[in-house]
């Protein structure tokens, strides 16, 4: 590791430790020539997450955009920001340990309802309504009664 003081590539670890989330090992390291120390971080590397889209097109999976979708249905709803990290963190969970490196935004989007039916049940009329592309109000009230049926 280059130390970013003088340039110098050697060093030694004087403390290691696991971040509080778990994903990552933070690293005291100190300079074999300057003496100096410094923090390093080190991760576990990705499998790249291909999401096919509706129309067929393929992008690069964006842990923001699916927040966004989420922040959107539970807007003014007594759902906190905690809880929606988390039920990306579990879906980012389940994508990476399936080990697929293509997923279909379907699929992706049912995830995102069956967590948030457990959550708050506006917040998820909301993401269905915009996810679903309800054509008419008999479609809306499809999946309303069906919500209904399982309480």
């Amino acid at each position: 590791m280059k130390c970013p003081y003088c340039d110098y590539f050697e060093s030694r670890v004087v403390d290691s430790r696991p971040t509080e989330e778990g994903q990552s090992i933070r690293r005291r390291r100190e300079c074999a020539k300057c003496n100096k120390r410094f923090t390093t971080y080190e991760k576990i590397e990705e499998i790249p997450l291909i999401v096919i889209k509706k129309g067929g097109n393929r992008q690069a999976y964006n842990r923001s955009k699916l927040l966004t979708g989420i922040i959107r249905a539970c807007e003014k709803r007594p759902v906190s920001i905690k809880q929606m990290e988390d039920i990306v963190d579990e879906i980012e969970k389940n994508l990476f340990n399936s080990m697929e490196k293509e997923i279909t935004s379907n699929h992706i989007g049912e995830m995102v309802m069956n967590k948030l039916k457990n959550v708050d049940e506006v917040s998820y009329v909301r993401f269905a309504s915009v996810y679903r592309q309800f054509k008419d109000l008999n479609t809306f009230m499809d999946e309303l009664k069906k919500l209904l049926d399982e309480k």
